[in-house]
Formats: C-alpha cells, structure tokens, sequence
C-alpha cells in the first residue's frame, strides 16, 4: 500500500510538472501572436466605425450577428448527413464545437444520449483495437517466419513500432485526402487530423464546412464519417497498448517487491543454480507477475507442490538425500 501511494504521488507530480511545462510553452509560443491579433482587430474595428458611423453597440450588433451566422456558412446542419456528423463528434468526445443544440428539448436529448453512447463507443472501440492488435501481432509473426526465423516471437516493442507506423500512415491518408478536399495546406490537414483522432476537438479546423458540403458531396460525407471511425479504431488502439505497456511496467516492481516479502519466500535460501527465464509478455495487458503470482498461491493450497526457488525445490520434500535432476519449469 505504500508503494502503492508513493506511485500516485510521484504520477501526480508528473502531471503537474508535466502542465506547467506545457504552460510556459504556449504562453512563450503564442501570447505574443495573441497580442498582436488583438491590436490588428482593433485597428480595423476602429477605421470600420469611421468608415461607416457605427456606433460602439452597434459594432457588437454586428459581432453577435457575424457569431450567429458562423454555423451556418456550411448549409443546413440539422438535416440527417449534418446530425449524423453531430452525433459522431458527442458520443467519441470529439466535440468540435461547430454546431449545437438550439431547443431546450434538444439539449436534454442530447446530455441522455451521450450518457448511454460514450460509455458503449469506449467498449466497442476497446473491443475493436484488441482485434486490431491481435491481428498485427499475427502479420508480425507471419512476417518473422518469412525471414526463416525458427522461433519467431513478437514483443510488446515491436508492437508499439508497429503500431507507432500505423498511426502515422492512417494520419498522412487523411491529411492527403482532407488537404485535397478542403484545400488546406498538408501541415493543417495533418494537424486536424490528429486533432479529431486525439478527441481533442478544438474546432479551428473542421471539415465538411465549406460549399454545403453535407448536402451536395455525399461521396466525401461518407468518406469523413469512414475515416473518423476507423481512425480513431487505430488510433485507440495504439494509445491503449502503450497504456498497458506502461502500467504492466510500473507495476511489476512492487508484485517482485511483495512476492519477496511473502510468508512463502520468507526464510528460503538463496537459489544456487542457474536463473530460470521469464516468458515473454504477451502482447495483451495481463502481467506475467501476476500469473506467477497466482501459481504460488496454488502452491499453498497444494503441499506435495513446491514452487520454484522455495525450500522444497531445492532441497526439501521426498529424497532429500539424493541430487535432484534440474526440475522443468512448466509454463504458466
């Protein structure tokens, strides 16, 4: 439990530091623009109010109309191929912010079914980046007998390189196709790529915006829709191996720490031998410590079984006069 609390506090430290590097960061990177748009707009809402006599609330008349008419400039966004799209962005946390419910009736709609559909979008794509993983893994394995490896074996590495490469593709695909059909630079077509499959969302870019693009391209709608889904398939399941990866990393030392400590290892002499290997993870989140661990605990239940490195395998138990042949570990 200790351990266990010292982790938390040094990840909470991680994040914190973690925040206020990226704090110093943005303000370094983008204040200066900011202040440099803020007196641009200021100048140019003054020789507009001289130009044409506007008042100062008649100026934030305009801005307000300007505001409202935004979500507009892409056609209708409430006709079935533009809810469609609403409906992707509220239940995978994208949220780009382009459009929004105007009725009371439709926000209330709208906080329900987002209470059901992102519990069960994070299941499906938990569900699907598993299969995704599995089938990597399986053209990794294909691809090493293919090079005349005897025993060819597929570490959790390779499978974050591989994923690593994947995500990269599916990004450079999209950032392409989109830099085609928005007439966006490739920098910004990338940059909104990764923003959507991150669900981050932040709205700055958004497609399907320009020339009714929801009414008049259905080709290119349903390619959108496509592309948001299974990236975000590809996208999931790469962020949850690396997830994995991690915490069955970080939580392997303190298993070894107590496994050492138990009554069962207590009082046992230091192994002479040659070290046994550890089996290679597989590729999935289960720990192989934890595994270990629950084959001592059927050792307890079971006397006439010893574990390895306890005092009944070395030296205990029935013919403890005679030199044990080194036993086989079998696999867990």
């Amino acid at each position: 439990m200790r351990r266990q609390s010292v982790r938390t506090a040094v990840l909470v430290l991680c994040i914190l530091s973690y925040l206020l590097v990226g704090a110093a960061v943005f303000d370094a990177l983008e204040s200066e623009a900011e202040s440099g748009r803020q007196r641009l707009l200021a100048q140019k809402r003054s020789e507009l109010r001289r130009k044409y006599g506007f008042s100062a609330e008649d100026y934030r008349e305009l801005e307000r109309l300007a505001l409202q008419a935004e979500p507009h400039r892409a056609g209708r966004q409430w006709k079935f191929a533009g809810s469609f799209y609403f409906a992707i962005t509220v239940i995978t946390t994208i949220g780009y912010g382009h459009a929004a419910p105007g009725t009371d009736s439709g926000k209330v709609f709208c906080m329900f079914y987002a209470l059901l559909g992102i519990p069960l979008t994070l299941v499906t794509f938990q569900s699907l980046g598993e299969r995704l993983n599995a089938l990597v893994r399986h053209l990794l394995l294909a691809a090493k007998r293919c090079l005349g490896l005897r025993r060819p074996q597929v570490s959790t590495e390779n499978m974050v390189v591989a994923g690593l490469l994947v995500c990269a593709a599916t990004l450079a695909l999209g950032a392409a196709a989109f830099a085609h059909f928005e007439g966006w630079t490739f920098f910004h077509a990338y940059y909104y790529c990764f923003i959507t499959l991150t669900t981050i969302g932040f709205g700055d870019f958004v497609a399907l915006q320009s020339d009714e693009a929801l009414q008049r391209k259905p080709p290119y709608v349903a390619f959108s829709f496509l592309y948001i889904l299974l990236g975000l398939t590809v996208i999931g399941a790469f962020l949850n191996l690396v997830v994995l990866r991690f915490l069955a990393a970080s939580t392997d030392a303190p298993e070894r720490a107590a496994r050492s400590t138990s009554p069962l290892h207590l009082g046992a002499p230091e192994s002479r031998g040659p070290s046994l290997p550890r089996r290679p993870e597989r590729s999935g989140g289960s720990s192989v410590s934890y595994r270990i661990h629950q084959m001592e605990m059927w050792a307890r239940d079971n006397l006439g079984f010893s574990p390895p490195a306890s005092p009944g395998a070395l030296g205990g138990g029935c013919g403890a006069g005679r030199p044990l042949a080194p036993a086989r570990r079998k696999s867990i």
